[in-house]
């Protein structure tokens, strides 16, 4: 498997990594495609704004340098990015000077069916709720252990996805998915200020949106809300947009909007 630990081919990690103790740190995961990375500008934003959030000091040319030609050995795949605080002794507290670790692997783009993308996906009704944390809301952190408990909950093949709440009861995203509704025409997002992971795929189907004319609105949205609306679909950097076809007693048809955000999302990772 190719891997490199701070810009050298590596396979092992210090035990004293922050990362690995504390899950200090966040990452990235950058679907490869011609030996490039789609939407890696929007990556590297995130990174920045979240690297900026969490005080870990990053040289974001260091990194795009690396990534580009991480992707162009690589190909076509998926190379995970995980940046740690670095080094540290026992403790919480932030050494006084760090430096941080940038970790590289490499995988297989994921196989799914075809009919997800075609036929749409069903939702499963995730007991797991997500803590409501403002200070790491929108962040794509090492700690994922919220995820871990949602996407155990399941194991029939005919969920491809849960619907993630939080512990108001809000609906926020799937558990490796951002969720978007479309009612009478108008995008509708959940707000990702107390909680949730602010996709890269999200960020520019918003984008998009906007300059084609599309409607867009983002706040506190319920079941009902979901149960209510007209088309479902899910996003990620991925696997672009997947329609979702049903949750609990209710379906969907694959709706318009849902489509040309489909195709929107597939021109974003191919070309």
């Amino acid at each position: 498997m190719l891997s490199w630990v701070d810009g050298q081919p590596a396979s092992q990690l210090p035990l004293s990594d922050r990362g690995l103790a504390y899950g200090d740190g966040l990452f990235e995961t950058l679907r490869v495609s011609g030996g490039r990375i789609p939407l890696l500008t929007l990556h590297l934003q995130r990174l920045a704004a979240a690297c900026q959030r969490l005080a870990i000091g990053l040289d974001l040319a260091q990194v795009e340098e690396e990534l580009r030609t991480f992707a162009a050995l690589l190909g076509q795949g998926v190379a995970k990015l995980i940046i740690t605080r670095g080094d540290g002794l026992r403790g919480y507290a932030p050494p006084a000077e760090s430096r941080p670790r940038r970790i590289l692997l490499a995988s297989a783009l994921p196989e799914w069916p075809d009919q997800h993308a075609e036929q749409g996906v069903r939702l499963f009704p995730c007991q797991t709720r997500l803590a409501e944390q403002p200070l790491l809301a929108g962040l794509k952190h090492l700690n994922r252990l919220e995820q871990v408990l949602a996407r155990a909950e399941w194991q029939d093949p005919v969920y491809a996805e849960g619907l993630l709440c939080d512990t108001s009861g809000r609906i926020i995203e799937g558990v490796f998915s951002n969720l978007l509704l479309v009612k009478d025409g108008v995008l509708l997002l959940p707000d990702l200020q107390r909680c949730g992971v602010a996709g890269v795929m999200r960020a520019a189907l918003l984008q998009v949106a906007g300059e084609q004319g599309i409607e867009s609105r983002i706040g506190d949205l319920s079941v009902d809300d979901l149960l209510q609306a007209d088309e479902v679909l899910l996003c990620n950097s991925l696997y672009g947009v997947w329609p979702v076809c049903g949750y609990l007693q209710r379906h969907w048809p694959v709706g318009p909007l849902t489509r040309k955000l489909q195709a929107i999302a597939h021109i974003l990772l191919e070309g």
